[in-house]
């Protein structure tokens, strides 16, 4: 590249509304490279960016006038849903603060847009607050520990996903009952523990990287030893959490010996057989999407019933079923075939002048960046396409658990805190030079710091939303379901 044209794509970088942000950067580097200097040590690289993106400037947080209120916001994000499921999410997203974060991904995408960003960019959860880590089963049975939502996914800044964990620490924190010193230490260690991981990976050979801090060692390496006692119940009816137990409770025998889903409104619902013809239909094209040595695995089960499942709290409205396939022995796979909308972050990526990839798919979108971001993923991952709109194909309860954060121990939330930020710092190493990002975040606690106090910040900011929602729900202004 010339000087002349590492000058105009600068200047055009100047021209978008954030400069510290991705475009900033990738002109930045043009620049470098036109210089001669672009081959500079990706750490290195990092402690640059200090100069213009300061650490503490991390604690900033600016609502500015465009931000819409917590009740516009709640029904922007229902458009598209099925009408007639959105009061049980508003229900669920009244229940308390740390609720209405997890269902308002899309208006924190608003408020971090107007926040100081490196330009690094990495494979982004989109969603990563506290109560969207879990263990799931892995291919030989065992079990493992890591992100496990990804239905906002997309490449964007790193910060966005350790703010958004942080500030969820705090208010999962409050629920518990922790006092606000503990609160503002789980997202303190959150973002230490991120930082220290990061710093890790980057002195490993990238092989050793890729698969670092497995998850027997993930306890000491966070020092979260208070959670050893709650990490063995979890993983405990995790392993019970399967296929074969779910049909149990939730089918019954039909006269041919085969099983069909009982009603259990308003979660699990029967559907009309034209429907569940189209969902059945839509797992062909969803093999193309798996790898070949899966397919004698799906092969030698045959589809017996489809039925409608309410799933969590962001997701509630949006269209989900659960299929039932039976083996020749009559045992079951239940496969989720869920509706993958478009990533609430997107809009608000492109204001802060950050270009995100167009995956074609939304269902491969979801999957891909679920790939790219976990270090063991389902064997059985995939996407299809039900009467034309985008879906993701997974196994249903495979084995899967969580830990609440809402309800631990005030002297576990720290802890979780770190073991959740080194997961996250592992997550994003796997699409992210974690050189860069460690040499950014560097040695001592200022990041941690301007973290810690963005979080403490936004769970107010979340605190008086909810607020605003649950004084809407009892004025009649927007419907809620409670309890459900």
């Amino acid at each position: 590249m010339t000087e002349a044209e590492a000058g105009a794509v600068a200047g055009e970088a100047r021209r978008l509304p954030h400069v510290r942000g991705f475009a900033g950067r990738f002109a930045a580097e043009a620049a470098e490279v036109a210089a001669g200097t672009g081959a500079r040590a990706p750490k290195e690289r990092g402690k640059a960016l200090r100069d213009a993106v300061a650490r503490s400037s991390h604690a900033l947080l600016d609502l500015d006038a465009s931000r819409p209120d917590a009740v516009t916001a709640v029904e922007e994000s229902n458009q598209g849903r099925i009408p007639e499921l959105t009061p049980i999410r508003v229900g669920r997203m009244a229940a308390t603060p740390f609720a209405f974060l997890r269902g308002s991904a899309g208006l924190m995408a608003h408020d971090l847009a107007r926040t100081p960003m490196t330009g690094i960019g990495a494979q982004i959860c989109g969603d990563a607050h506290a109560a969207n880590f879990g263990l799931y089963g892995d291919a030989r049975g065992g079990l493992v520990i890591d992100l496990n939502d990804f239905d906002e996914t997309v490449h964007g800044p790193w910060e966005w996903d350790l703010k958004r964990l942080a500030a969820s620490l705090v208010l999962a924190g409050r629920e518990a009952g922790a006092d606000e010193d503990t609160c503002r230490q789980a997202a303190h260690g959150a973002a230490g523990s991120y930082r220290r991981t990061m710093r890790l990976l980057a002195r490993l050979p990238v092989l050793d990287a890729w698969n670092a801090i497995a998850d027997e060692e993930l306890v000491s390496h966070a020092d979260a030893h208070d959670l050893v006692g709650t990490l063995e119940r979890v993983s405990e009816k995790a392993r019970a959490n399967t296929s074969g137990r779910f049909a149990a409770k939730s089918t019954t025998r039909t006269e041919d010996g085969g099983r069909r889903f009982v009603d259990a409104p308003p979660v699990l619902r029967r559907i009309p057989d034209e429907e569940a013809a189209a969902v059945a239909l839509s797992l062909e094209p969803y093999l193309a999407t798996l790898s070949e040595d899966r397919l004698p695995l799906l092969s030698r089960h045959a589809v017996h019933d489809v039925a409608f499942r309410v799933v969590g709290t962001g997701s509630v409205g949006t269209r989900s079923y659960v299929v039932l396939l039976l083996d020749h022995r009559g045992e079951p796979l239940i496969l989720q075939v869920k509706e993958a909308r478009a990533s609430a972050l997107v809009p608000h990526l492109r204001t802060a002048g950050v270009e995100t990839p167009d995956e074609g798919h939304e269902g491969r979108r979801v999957v891909l960046g679920q790939k790219r971001m976990q270090v063991v993923s389902d064997i059985l991952l995939g996407w299809t396409t039900v009467e034309g709109r985008p879906f993701q194909v997974r196994q249903f309860r495979n084995r899967k658990g969580s830990v609440d954060p809402a309800a631990l121990a005030a002297d576990q939330v720290d802890d979780y805190g770190r073991m959740t930020g080194a997961l996250l710092a592992r997550a994003h190493s796997h699409s992210a030079d974690p050189r860069l990002i460690a040499g950014y975040c560097g040695k001592n606690e200022e990041l941690d710091e301007a973290i810690a106090a963005f979080a403490v910040t936004y769970a107010d900011r979340t605190e008086a939303d909810h607020g605003d929602l649950v004084t809407a729900v009892r004025a009649g202004r927007i419907a809620a379901e409670p309890g459900v």
